[in-house]
């Protein structure tokens, strides 16, 4: 997330009550999770184990829970609980927005664009030219969709991050305040869920195809011409590079990235990174051939266990 203009460490500092190691001026320009954070914004690290990736990582400001030495040319700002006030800047800078209409007036929607009924169009939403939206869609606030996009019924784009911290007293939901973009001549099928950001983007690119109830979680990146067939369940900050095919019911684990022209078959669940240009099937998933051969020999179990019988 962006700031609407730049913030000095110092004014920073006072809307969360907390200390800070740097120049009262040095320049805050935004906020974002580790993964997606650019010179100027704000990262937040609560876990002794992340200190270092997040001191090294590209944002210049470090909410973190331990006064250490800033590194050159990177400002702190020093708090007892990093989460708590990275939602409350969270809030502050992009606040819940309650809508009185089911499309938003500050919604930009293109010129041939078709909206059935029963849809809801929230704040600040744009959606391009010649899309078909169709009834009982959801499209949550600073979503953007491009042109000739097709959005089938029920889907809902914009949710918040399945994303919580576990405290003592049950579990603290990590606020969202990113976005969804889809980019020109998608198709999303029926009752798919497509969740915002933390706090940048979840993209899915040009010319990919989602088959009906398909879930994206927060912050995935869809390449170019991509296919998923449905029940296929993504989780959060995966990577899809361009041309890759899932088939039904696919599981991905978080944070992973799936290589240009792989194809998964149905069922599979992919616990790690794959490679470009190969075809992966199983749990946990692995190149086709391979795990058709250990079907194969798992079959052989039975004659193999009563020769071992007869044998002893």
């Amino acid at each position: 997330m962006k700031f609407s203009r730049p913030y000095t460490l110092h004014e920073i500092a006072s809307l969360i009550n907390s200390k800070y190691v740097g120049d009262k001026d040095f320049p805050v320009t935004g906020m974002n999770e580790i993964h997606v954070v650019e010179p100027g914004d704000i990262v937040f690290v609560d876990h002794p184990k992340y200190y270092d990736r997040a001191l090294k990582s590209a944002a210049t400001v470090v909410l973190i829970n331990k006064e250490v030495e800033a590194p050159a040319g990177k400002a702190l700002l020093i708090s007892d609980d990093p989460f708590r006030d990275f939602n409350a800047l969270t809030m502050h800078f992009r606040p819940f927005r309650a809508s009185d209409t089911a499309i938003s007036a500050s919604a930009k929607i293109g010129a041939g664009t078709i909206i059935q009924p029963n849809v809801f169009v929230g704040n600040n939403v744009t959606i391009g030219e010649n899309c078909l939206i169709h009834a009982n869609v959801s499209i949550g606030d600073d979503s953007i969709l491009g042109d000739n996009v097709i959005i089938h019924s029920g889907t809902v784009l914009g949710g918040d991050a399945f994303y919580y911290k576990k405290r003592m007293e049950g579990f603290d939901k990590l606020r969202s305040s990113g976005r969804v973009v889809i980019k020109d001549d998608v198709e999303v099928g029926a009752s798919c869920t497509i969740d915002r950001g933390v706090s940048g983007d979840t993209t899915i690119g040009e010319g990919s195809k989602l088959d009906n109830q398909v879930h994206v979680g927060h912050d995935v990146v869809i390449g170019k011409k991509v296919l998923i067939a449905s029940q296929t369940g993504i989780a959060g900050c995966v990577i899809i590079e361009d041309n890759v095919t899932l088939w039904g019911q696919v599981g991905v684990i978080s944070g992973i990235t799936i290589g240009e022209g792989a194809v998964v078959y149905a069922q599979s669940g992919v616990g790690k990174s794959l490679d470009a240009n190969k075809t992966y099937f199983g749990s946990p998933a692995d190149e086709f051939r391979i795990k058709f051969r250990e079907l194969a020999a798992t079959k052989q179990f039975p004659e193999i266990l009563n020769k071992l019988k007869k044998e002893s």
